[in-house]
């Protein structure tokens, strides 16, 4: 191939170019180039001609030997380096995912995790720090949840997270990554400590308010060598696997507080000693209230809470709404929105707590439905009994009381309300039923209502309603953790492994809520929004073909569409503009490019652009 040179010279306080035609050849020690002859100084017209001429020579039907900066064009100075492109060649390769993993780096600088990790976790003779494994763990988490496998051979591959970190691809394996783990685990009461303080700082969230909630999470596997999974009770409908129950405490904005992870088989109301040691040890005794539902509010677990000087606000058992029957019946409500009202009942059994009964339509609706299906099916299994009966098909008296078992066992919230009549034994057997109308009327009036239980003063029935709705932000934390997250199920059949699964669980979702909080305020959308947006923000190499037979390679960041654009200018970032330094590559063939084995020339780096 033949291409034009240009030379520059300064004399007498003016820049001169002059031209040579030169060869560029293959040889065994690589491109060599051969000057064909000195054509001095051209004017324009010259120039364009040699082009021509050149372009003919090479056998191409136009040209393609075209600079990157052309010399001397307006805004390159004196001795600035340029390149020489085939332009037709150009090419794009090593396509990488980078919006989200830039965004999640964003959020771990924003909440202080580097730092933390870098003076919590050792440091040695290891080649990548563990701070970097427990970030590229995190980010995983919150991005595409997956296992370490897949994070090794999948995810990482794919996303430009050796770029934001220094990582080679080939450094990061499963083993490294459960190592990680294995470091990242004894820290949970400092990362814990840390997160609560920073979430504080960033969004001034009062921490009067504690919300408590449970969840669990099932195993892949049989957990043998792990004493906490045990089976209970699923609320992931697998009861047929072994499982850990979740307690975690949020603020009344759903920012995380504390967690703790206990055995699949512990009864709800145990866990809330535990659970308030906790948050004593890391926030203090102050006079916090504590939000959790029915399933804790034992009269053990309120007398502990006394006790301890604590406000609470919980939610009663069903049960107790039978000794509020006949406020149900009363009209001296009060409406605190569109569908919930709520009114002050004594208190049922004394005592100075504090009861409000609430009722909601749209729950009174749901429950209504529920409830027929179930009358129905309770009535059609009574009305097959007696047909069983009467035909003698059915003629023993202990069969009569399995069946009615079974069929009150499946239908259990109406069973109360039908009284059912066995008589005789054999062929004098007989069955009767009927319903029983007040009993029926109580279910009616019941429908949608629920008792609240506090011991604050000086609160509206409003307030508290309020107060008590929020609880159902520890329950979207649960949601997060579940659907966004993948907490569930767990594949790890360690212990520490298992509790270091749950904490990096715990730190994505903190990047997570603060994610979510950032693009509530400044962009009115969620962080899934965010997240699906940026997705669409790619990082690669550009790939200029040099006339010298070398490659020029680029790495750099796309520019996003307007929607990401806005994204990132609402959260005051700012891409990137290159990756790493600018590489000189050397091809052997057409598939094969490598970089040179010499140091790619700085002023490479250097390169002017318009």
């Amino acid at each position: 191939m033949v291409f034009l040179k240009t030379h520059r010279r300064r004399k007498d306080g003016k820049e001169h170019r002059y031209y040579s035609l030169v060869e560029s050849r293959r040889t065994s020690r690589g491109p060599q180039h051969r000057t064909v002859a000195y054509l001095g100084e051209l004017n324009s017209s010259s120039e364009a001609g040699w082009r021509r001429a050149v372009s003919v020579f090479n056998g191409e039907g136009r040209e393609t030997q075209l600079e990157l900066f052309a010399s001397g064009s307006p805004g390159v100075p004196s001795g600035e380096r340029v390149a020489q492109v085939l332009v037709d060649q150009v090419s794009w390769r090593r396509a990488r995912d980078f919006g989200e993993v830039f965004l999640a780096q964003h959020l771990w600088h924003l909440l202080g995790l580097d730092a933390l990790l870098s003076s919590l976790l050792p440091s040695g003779d290891e080649e990548v720090g563990w701070d970097v494994m427990a970030f590229i763990l995190c980010a995983a988490r919150l991005i595409e949840p997956s296992s370490e496998l897949a994070i090794e051979e999948s995810f990482y591959p794919r996303t430009a997270l050796d770029d934001l970190t220094g990582v080679v691809e080939e450094k990061v394996n499963k083993d490294r990554l459960y190592r990680a783990l294995d470091h990242l685990g004894p820290h949970k009461s400092a990362i814990e400590a840390h997160l609560k303080s920073r979430l504080g700082t960033l969004f001034g969230e009062p921490f009067d308010l504690l919300l408590y909630d449970l969840t669990s999470s099932y195993f892949e596997g049989s957990g043998a060598n792990n004493p906490a999974a045990m089976r209970g009770y699923s609320r992931d409908g697998r009861p047929q696997c072994v499982q850990i129950v979740i307690g975690l405490v949020v603020t009344r904005g759903g920012l995380p507080l504390g967690y703790e992870v206990f055995a699949g088989n512990r009864a709800d109301a145990s866990t809330l000693e535990e659970i308030m040691d906790k948050m004593e040890s890391l926030y203090g005794r102050a006079s916090r209230i504590w939000v959790f539902d029915r399933g804790i509010a034992s009269e053990e677990n309120l007398e502990r809470l006394r006790a301890r000087g604590g406000l609470y606000l919980v939610g009663t058992p069903r049960t107790l709404l039978r000794k509020v029957e006949q406020r149900l019946l009363d009209e001296d409500w009060k409406q605190v929105r569109e569908g919930i009202e709520v009114t002050l009942v004594p208190a049922p059994d004394g005592g100075s707590d504090t009861f409000v009964l609430c009722r909601s339509a749209d729950r009174k609706r749901k429950e209504a439905a529920i409830q027929a299906r179930f009358e129905t099916r309770f009535e059609e299994g009574l009305q097959r009994l007696c047909a069983a009966v009467a035909s003698r098909r059915l003629k023993r008296r202990d069969e009569v009381f399995q069946r009615l078992g079974r069929l009150k066992q499946a239908c259990a919230r109406v069973a109360r309300a039908y009284r059912i009549e066995v008589e005789g034994d054999g062929d004098s057997l007989t069955v009767s039923w009927s319903k029983d109308a007040a009993e029926a009327d109580f279910q009616r009036h019941r429908q949608g209502a629920y008792l609240l239980r506090t011991n604050l003063s000086g609160t509206s029935e409003q307030e508290l309603w309020t107060m008590y709705m929020q609880l159902s932000d520890a329950e979207a934390a649960f949601r997060t953790l579940k659907q966004d997250l993948s907490i569930r199920p767990i594949h790890h059949q360690l212990e520490r492994r298992v509790e270091a699964h749950v904490l990096v669980c715990f730190i994505a979702y903190a990047m997570y809520r603060t994610l979510d909080r950032l693009a509530q305020q400044r962009l009115g959308c969620s962080a899934r929004k965010v997240l699906a947006a940026m997705a669409s923000i790619k990082s690669g190499d550009i790939l200029l073909p040099l006339v010298d037979g070398r490659h020029l390679a680029l790495r750099r960041v796309s520019r996003p569409d307007s929607h990401p654009a806005e994204i990132l200018d609402r959260l005051h970032l700012k891409l990137p503009e290159r990756l790493g330094l600018d590489t000189l590559l050397e091809a052997t063939c057409s598939t094969d490019l490598r970089p040179t084995t010499a140091t790619p020339e700085p002023r490479i780096n250097n390169l002017r652009r318009t």
